[in-house]
């Protein structure tokens, strides 16, 4: 679950970087990519926001290392 809640701060963290970008091209093209860009990673953390919105406890509790004896 840790993995998961790093991973989508990444995302939003890049979400947030495309959209500055988009915003501050010139070039028509370059603003098209950064928009799809944005798009694509808002999708993927809505993703990872459901699955860990519908994640049971006992599967959380098998995502927690252990240790070897």
């Amino acid at each position: 679950m840790k993995d998961m809640r790093e991973h989508l701060e990444k995302l939003r963290a890049q979400v947030a970087e495309c959209e500055m970008i988009r915003d501050l091209a010139s070039d028509h093209k370059k603003r098209e990519l950064f928009a799809r860009l944005a798009e694509h990673f808002t999708v993927l953390a809505g993703e990872i926001e459901k699955t860990m919105a519908t994640t049971t406890p006992d599967a959380r509790f098998l995502d927690r290392k252990t240790q070897e004896p």
